[in-house]
């Protein structure tokens, strides 16, 4: 079973999550600012590379539209710390090991591979305003141009 995603106007979930660097990130805390919240399956895999690279990429694009990217996954601290070392990644990556924040975002759940049924991380991303509030989101996040894609929004707040 899982959790339905907030809708556009809610106020999104609260969480504190461990994050890499050994720091914490609290979304209340970031209140005033413009968040994006992107939820992706695994470190150092093929699509979750790509976004992430995406995301680090438009760094400074997204911080002068006053927006901080944070990317969750159920990954440890450590698996972030290393892969955020090998691909050379500039982001905030927080650690919901188990998986409450994800649940709470409606981005876990199940899904199919190669026939089998599990339980997982559905890729989806959230655009956080300035009140707290979900101004956008991407259930079903295609990685190709989403980076792109979630910025003109956030420009566009």
């Amino acid at each position: 079973m899982s959790n339905a995603m907030p809708n556009q106007g809610d106020m999104a979930p609260d969480f504190t999550l461990p994050t890499n660097g050994g720091a914490t990130v609290t979304l209340s805390a970031l209140k005033g600012q413009k968040v994006v919240v992107y939820f992706y399956p695994k470190d150092n895999t093929p699509g979750c590379t790509t976004e992430a690279k995406d995301f680090t990429a438009l760094k400074t694009e997204f911080a002068a539209a006053g927006c901080t990217v944070i990317g969750i996954s159920k990954d440890s601290v450590k698996k972030h710390d290393n892969f955020i070392a090998k691909q050379e990644l500039d982001l905030i990556l927080a650690s919901d090991e188990n998986s409450d924040t994800c649940e709470r975002y409606g981005a876990w759940g199940e899904k199919q591979m190669y026939g089998k049924t599990y339980e997982g991380i559905t890729r989806a991303t959230f655009l956080i305003a300035q009140d707290g509030t979900i101004a956008a989101s991407w259930p079903k996040v295609s990685v190709k141009g989403h980076a792109e894609e979630v910025l003109a929004a956030a420009k566009a707040l």
